[in-house]
């Protein structure tokens, strides 16, 4: 009961009477039920009042917390004085809008970056896509290097022909491995059957041995034809696709190049004023730039078209030599001659199964 008094005696004013008596205090049962209804609305802190202390205090100690305003106080109950605590808030207030200035002018920077780099891009592809029109309705000049777009145009030729012959290559291998299943299948048939049926067991025994022969030969020559094809593959779609990759790059920097020349060539032909001749050196370090990048480039293709062309050769005499000798050797029924291919290749045989996981990968 005395500890519900005194937490009365801080939450409200304490009378006074004129001789310093203190008033009569309520009874038990209504300090209790003040007490639950404050436990249940909770203070409201624009109400709370400060009272300073002793009970022989005037009404002046009591300060209304809604009334301060400004900086933070710490209230010294015992010499009644209010002691101001400076610089955390100004500090933390400084901090906190320094920090929001920064990430805004980041932010603002990032949106100029972005809006410079899409002006830049739609003014070059306004210029090129103008450039474009105009050679394909013959009213543009373009820059033409005879020489050079005919080796180019012999590349993409042969790029199709190569394509064809890996086409047909892998649709040959499909077929033969077809066949060497099925000779695998019907040797088994062969020798189940020679067990089975001992008046044909050596008319059966036969054909079980050769079509096992032939199986053996084949897979041998299975190798030979799928390291054809992978080299093929090799030379039309990485070789080849590279040094094309850089011809169109080429192709669009000799675009780019006669967009800004013939923006230039315009420039030239206007009015000599100040803001004229500010466009048209502006408009001359654009064509400096894309000249030397088109010039660059068109030396890229012309040293790559020159190693494709060695490298396609060297290729190219290696595999069909192996075909043909690989493919001579298996229909001659000459195995001897057909394992000696696939050594002077460096070509190894897969064993049967080896494509498969082991038990232990599939775990």
């Amino acid at each position: 009961m005395t500890d519900s008094i005194m937490s009365k005696a801080a939450t409200m004013e304490i009378p006074i009477n004129s001789n310093g008596d203190t008033g009569t205090l309520p009874e038990d049962d209504s300090l209790e039920q003040d007490l639950q209804q404050v436990m249940v609305s909770g203070p409201n802190l624009n109400e709370t009042s400060i009272v300073s202390g002793g009970y022989g205090g005037t009404a002046e100690g009591i300060i209304p917390t809604s009334s301060i305003k400004g900086p933070a106080v710490r209230y010294n109950a015992e010499f009644n004085k209010r002691i101001p605590v400076t610089g955390l808030g100004s500090n933390m207030h400084h901090s906190s809008s320094s920090s929001s200035m920064t990430a805004e002018e980041l932010t603002r920077g990032v949106a100029v970056e972005k809006l410079e780099t899409m002006k830049k891009w739609g003014l070059n592809t306004y210029k090129c896509t103008k450039q474009m029109i105009s050679e394909r309705f013959g009213r543009g000049s373009r820059t033409v290097d005879l020489e050079l777009e005919a080796q180019i145009e012999v590349l993409r030729d042969t790029k199709r022909k190569y394509e064809n012959v890996l086409r047909l290559a892998r649709a040959l291998t499909n077929h033969f491995y077809n066949m060497v299943q099925t000779q695998h299948a019907l040797g088994d048939t062969f020798a189940d059957l020679s067990q089975k049926s001992p008046e044909l067991r050596d008319e059966f025994g036969y054909n079980a041995e050769t079509q096992k022969l032939l199986c053996k030969n084949g897979e041998t020559l299975l190798g030979a034809i799928n390291f054809f094809v992978s080299s093929i593959n090799t030379l039309v779609n990485k070789t080849m696709e590279d040094t094309l990759m850089t011809i169109k790059m080429y192709e669009n920097a000799r675009l780019e190049f006669d967009a800004y020349r013939s923006d230039l060539e315009e420039l030239s032909l206007g009015p000599r004023d100040a803001v004229a001749m500010a466009r048209i050196d502006a408009a001359q370090q654009q064509y400096q730039v894309h000249k030397e990048k088109y010039e660059r480039l068109r030396s890229d293709v012309i040293i790559k078209l020159k190693f494709l062309e060695e490298n396609k050769v060297k290729v190219m005499h290696k595999q069909l030599l192996l075909f043909h000798n690989a493919i001579s050797a298996y229909f001659a029924g000459n195995q001897q001659q057909l394992e000696q291919t696939l050594k002077q290749f460096n070509i190894k045989l897969r064993p049967p199964g080896a494509d498969k996981p082991s038990w232990l990968e599939e775990q």
